[in-house]
């Protein structure tokens, strides 16, 4: 302002008139200059405008008065700012999708462009935003959530407004997905298998079982139980138990390899949550072989032994001339181990006549390792070792007696002898004799009667064959097949002289030889159309020579002899059992 009076009257002092508080504190005048400076930063959020009054007044006190207006211009200054109105800390995993997890208020103090937000949430998270009434947003699930995927979510909201350059701000929202139970437990291995020797202890650990569930806290909480089955017709809970918290599976009695080689079961796998969820795994327990089986020996039956000093009850014949390699006899044993537990070997471990005999290794045949000599004994006693292959290995022996003839004579000679050896003192050894006597007189007597019964069978046919004419072939209906004739006695007289067996014991013994040693005592069956002879028209007694039997049993002797070719030398190899 200006004065046109000089001195005193033209100074010129400058005050504010009227002014706000507000502006007060914004805007200062210089008394002396009016110069109006500011007293701090502008903010334009505070107001965009602003009107003082300035007061000028000279030394005599007359004054002027104007008004000072002052405009602001909006620069984008200000960035967006983002308040959480509410939100949730935790939600369920199975909470649908468009669940409202937080509700947020985004704005700007800016004006025009500089206050226009635009908001975004960061990241691959299964949420989104909506707007919902101007400057509020809303954040919902965009998709079902999972747990077992992804715990916690930390979702940064980001808000930037239009300014040049923008500015932005964000908020972070922290979120815990709750657990529900929607995983069934699941098995380390798809299933199990497991080796136990047989023989173990009760208690003995078989294997253990191992399930996971991906839910929290209870929800995966796993517990064991076997699935209910039966085993040999008892339940399966008798054979082995598993320990509910560790799966643990405990064998509860000792098996048996030879009883049992495999047990097949089901283990289940239950979470704790409500409702249960299970699954379940194949056990496979397979029982291991040991050694605990020594090998048992079929034949000679374990009674068939000679080294006890009773009468021989099963006896091999070997032909003195029997040449190097001759079958006599086969050890037959078996071991009711497996594999290698079970695998046998033969060896001779004593024998009357060393190298007279020898023994197949993995076969058991006994057989000659060299021709017998004049000097070796007839009566041979063998002692074959029979061994399995297990660790320890386990062994049984079998005991033969063989005995060197080359015909039945001999061979009763021998035998008696040996029931003779056999008897107890003081008793006499023609009593062996005398009952030898009697069985041979017995068969003949019964040979006789047959003979008649086929004579008499013969007749009553012929009589038959005249009364019926020739191309009939039966009788009122009744096929000629159904009448007992020539053929049937013929099966019976031939069974009877084969099926013949010596015994040799003090007082009761019957006599009976092996069915391959005796030849048929009837001729072939002759045609239908032509008559059968009773017996040949040679007399095969006639052409044997004179038996070589003692006197005391000369009649009976001769009559077997004609019967089964006495003297004749025996096919090879000839077994005779003589039951006690």
């Amino acid at each position: 302002a200006t004065d046109a009076d000089e001195g005193l009257y033209g100074y010129v002092k400058y005050s504010l008139k009227k002014i706000t508080e507000r502006a007060s504190r914004i805007f200062h005048l210089d008394s002396e200059t009016g110069a109006i400076t500011l007293l701090r930063s502008l903010d334009f959020e505070e107001g965009d405008s602003y009107e003082l009054e300035v007061q000028a007044r000279d030394g005599g006190q007359l004054f002027d008065t104007a008004k000072v207006a002052i405009t602001l211009t909006d620069i984008n200054d200000n960035p967006p700012v983002i308040s959480l109105r509410s939100a949730l800390s935790e939600i369920s995993e199975d909470a649908p999708s468009g669940t409202v997890v937080a509700l947020l208020h985004v704005h700007d103090r800016d004006s025009g462009a500089n206050g226009e937000v635009r908001c975004s949430l960061d990241g691959n998270v299964p949420f989104r935003l909506e707007s919902s009434h101007g400057s509020y947003y809303s954040v919902v699930t965009a998709r079902e959530l999972d747990r077992e995927q992804v715990a916690e979510y930390n979702v940064t909201v980001r808000a930037a407004d239009g300014g040049s350059p923008a500015l932005q701000s964000s908020a972070v929202l922290a979120l815990r997905v709750l657990d529900v139970n929607d995983n069934a437990p699941v098995f380390a291995e798809e299933r199990y298998s497991a080796r136990l020797a047989e023989n173990n202890a009760a208690g003995a650990l078989v294997l253990t079982v191992r399930a996971t569930d991906a839910d929290w806290g209870q929800n995966a909480r796993v517990r064991y139980r076997l699935a209910e089955g039966r085993v040999r017709g008892a339940p399966l809970s008798s054979y082995v138990s598993v320990q509910a918290e560790t799966g643990a599976l405990y064998a509860l009695r000792s098996f048996d390899y030879e009883q049992l080689r495999e047990l097949q079961l089901w283990v289940r796998a239950e979470d704790g949550g409500a409702p249960a969820l299970s699954s379940n795994v194949s056990v496979r327990l397979l029982i291991v072989d040991e050694n605990d089986n020594a090998p048992q020996v079929l034949y000679p039956p374990p009674g068939a032994a000679a080294g006890s000093g009773a009468a021989w009850s099963g006896v091999e014949l070997a032909p003195r001339r029997s040449e190097a390699g001759a079958l006599v006899a086969k050890v037959v044993a078996v071991d009711a181990d497996a594999g290698q537990n079970a695998w046998l070997s033969y060896e001779l471990a004593k024998a009357t006549e060393p190298g007279l005999f020898r023994v197949g290794l993995h076969s058991g045949e006994v057989r000659t390792a060299r021709s017998p000599l004049a000097r070796d004994a007839a009566r041979q006693s063998l002692v074959v070792l029979v061994k399995d292959h297990g660790r320890p290995a386990l062994s049984a022996t079998a005991t033969l007696s063989v005995v060197l003839a080359e015909s039945v004579a001999e061979l009763l000679a021998e035998l008696g002898s040996a029931a003779d050896e056999a008897a107890a003192p003081g008793e006499p050894a023609a009593g062996l004799t005398r009952w030898l006597v009697l069985a041979v007189a017995a068969v003949s007597c019964l040979f006789v009667a047959f003979l008649l019964l086929l004579l008499a069978l013969r007749l009553r046919r012929w009589h038959r064959q005249q009364l019926l004419p020739a191309d009939s072939g039966a009788l009122r209906g009744v096929p000629v097949s159904h009448f007992v004739g020539i053929d049937g006695v013929r099966a019976f007289l031939q069974s009877y002289s084969h099926d013949v067996s010596l015994t040799a014991d003090s007082r009761k013994s019957q006599l009976r030889f092996s069915a391959a040693s005796c030849c048929d005592t009837l001729p072939a069956r002759p045609p239908p159309d032509e008559p059968a002879p009773l017996l040949g028209d040679e007399d095969p007694a006639a052409a044997l020579p004179a038996s070589s039997a003692p006197p005391s049993v000369s009649f009976s002797h001769q009559i077997l002899s004609a019967m089964l070719s006495f003297d004749a030398p025996l096919p090879f190899p000839r077994r005779v059992l003589c039951l006690a």
